[in-house]
């Protein structure tokens, strides 16, 4: 006779779950579930081709579009048995220059994503020891120079980084970011010559 046929009392604990829905919840590991009912996956760069969750695809730009120098690559790589997208690549500043970017858009056909059920976006990312930056378009930006940008510094290690909507600040124009119509993201090495070396493991939306 089996251990749940010896127990009435834990036979009738079993049935509740079950009735319930809770039984296979319990079963999913711890953080499973956090993931699945709370977070939004823009990426997890598991596509070599860098096809996001979205179904948009990440590209590179650099200051070259507006004359500048910087030399940037985007593609995607496995660090430590992660998939990543990695981007490196030298910011210069000459001819007024000075950024390189990995962009994605978060919506198909120039659509906008609604992130207002969110608190903010979290990254899992190594580097080299430097600061970067992400950067939010919305139809707001109505020049190619402006956005809504947060800052952090990364070392050799994964870290899981929370940037909070609330660190996301106004670059060159006055209206306040509007999480409701975001239409691009950006991974940025901005601001001054150094060589850059970014990986992202993952990219999300967090309550």
């Amino acid at each position: 006779m089996s251990s749940a046929q010896a127990d009435p009392t834990r036979r009738l604990y079993i049935k509740l779950l079950i009735g319930s829905g809770l039984f296979g919840l319990f079963a999913l590991p711890l953080g499973a579930v956090d993931a699945q009912v709370s977070d939004m996956l823009i990426d997890d760069f598991s596509n070599p081709g860098l096809l996001s969750k979205l179904g948009t695809r990440w590209r590179g730009v650099s200051d070259q579009v507006m004359g500048g120098v910087s030399e940037a690559t985007v593609g995607h790589d496995t660090i430590d048995s992660r998939p990543c997208l990695r981007l490196s690549g030298d910011v210069r500043l000459e001819n007024n220059g000075g950024f390189i970017q990995a962009a994605l858009d978060l919506a198909l056909s120039g659509e906008n994503l609604d992130a207002s059920d969110y608190a903010g976006l979290r990254l899992v990312v190594r580097g080299n020891g430097e600061r970067y930056s992400v950067h939010f378009r919305t139809p707001d930006n109505i020049r190619p120079w402006q956005s809504y940008r947060a800052h952090f510094t990364v070392g050799p290690n994964w870290e899981t980084i929370y940037l909070p909507f609330s660190a996301f600040v106004p670059y060159r124009l006055e209206a306040p970011l509007d999480i409701t119509r975001l239409r691009r993201i950006g991974l940025v090495a901005i601001g001054r010559a150094f060589a850059a070396d970014l990986m992202v493991s993952e990219l999300s939306f967090y309550r």
